[in-house]
């Protein structure tokens, strides 16, 4: 398997862009495909993931290589300092141009492991939409921003909003060959040298995204055609 590609690296931070269909940490079973971790650990050294992202989500993840990195990575997160922002195709149009979804979330104990909007016992849940571009009545681009950090918590939230993502076929998605759901944004502050990093990654060259090459890149400053820009760090 190819090793996902390296966008960031120094002595306490990596940031690669993680390729659909890989593992973010440790698989349940030995049927699963190696992980970043595991995949990374010969170059690298050890390695933790600060966040995840699902398996079948690609773009860019954090990975810490010290605990003192881990730690204070991890408290930014928690205090959301740290910046994220997805991309996904949708199936349909939106009901208008931005919106946030606010709605609780917990597993689905008849289907694992999908979740379900549960208003009783389901933890809060927040995703801030903006629509991008559409591709027709039938697809559209999507800038997600995830307040909070569930577990499937895009893909739910916007299958609940009637515009499942493309190629989900756990909450209702079709047409793309796989999950059109990509990690397109981070920011955080290095934890040892207080600097700003903020990192973009186009989505995979892929069905699913080519009518919307040209809108993402756009939209991330990029030219067309380029998948990852190296860090900006502001003094």
């Amino acid at each position: 398997m190819d090793l996902p590609a390296l966008v960031f690296v120094d002595d306490h931070v990596v940031v690669v862009d993680k390729p659909a269909g890989m593992p973010s940490v440790p698989a349940r079973t030995k049927l699963d495909p190696p992980c970043v971790v595991e995949l990374l650990r010969a170059e690298l050294g050890a390695l933790e993931a600060v966040h995840r992202l699902d398996r079948d989500t690609s773009g860019l993840l954090i990975l810490a290589r010290t605990p003192h990195a881990r730690a204070a990575l991890g408290r930014a997160l928690e205090a959301r300092r740290v910046t994220k922002e997805y991309l996904a195709v949708v199936e349909g149009a939106p009901p208008a141009e931005r919106g946030t979804i606010h709605l609780p979330l917990a597993p689905d104990p008849t289907a694992p492991p999908r979740q379900r909007v549960d208003p009783i016992i389901g933890r809060r849940a927040e995703t801030g939409w903006r629509r991008l571009a559409a591709d027709g009545p039938h697809l559209s681009l999507l800038a997600l921003e995830p307040v909070t950090g569930r577990s499937h918590q895009l893909r739910v939230h916007l299958a609940w909003l009637g515009m499942p993502i493309a190629g989900d076929r756990l909450y209702g998605g079709r047409g793309a060959a796989g999950l059109a759901l990509h990690s397109a944004r981070v920011g955080f502050t290095h934890p040892e040298s207080g600097l700003r990093v903020d990192l973009v990654a186009t989505p995979p060259v892929t069905d699913a995204w080519a009518a919307f090459a040209a809108a993402t890149a756009a939209h991330l400053g990029l030219a067309v055609g380029s998948s990852a820009e190296r860090p900006t760090c502001d003094q």
